[in-house]
């Protein structure tokens, strides 16, 4: 028997995950962007969870785990959470 073939993301979804990506490389030292990356990210968990989309949910769940936004600090982790980001 084939292995199942993994589903394409929805275009919405895509541009998101693109939207996010070009958001986060912004939020580094701004605080109101990392808010809003934050939120895009968990908006796009609950789409991908309701969609079936498990796998990418789970590396969207560990990126948000990773993203712990802080006024008037730098964030610590935002180099592995670019690189993770870019990798979805």
């Amino acid at each position: 028997m084939d292995p199942p073939v993994p589903k394409q993301l929805p275009d919405d979804i895509r541009a998101d995950l693109d939207r996010a990506c070009a958001l986060h490389d912004r939020a580094v030292a701004d605080y109101d962007k990392c808010l809003e990356f934050n939120k895009l990210l968990s908006n796009l968990l609950v789409r991908l969870e309701d969609e079936g989309y498990d796998s990418t949910a789970g590396k969207v769940m560990t990126l948000l785990l990773q993203c712990n936004p802080k006024a008037g600090t730098k964030c610590d982790k935002s180099t592995l959470v670019g690189e993770k980001i870019k990798k979805i």
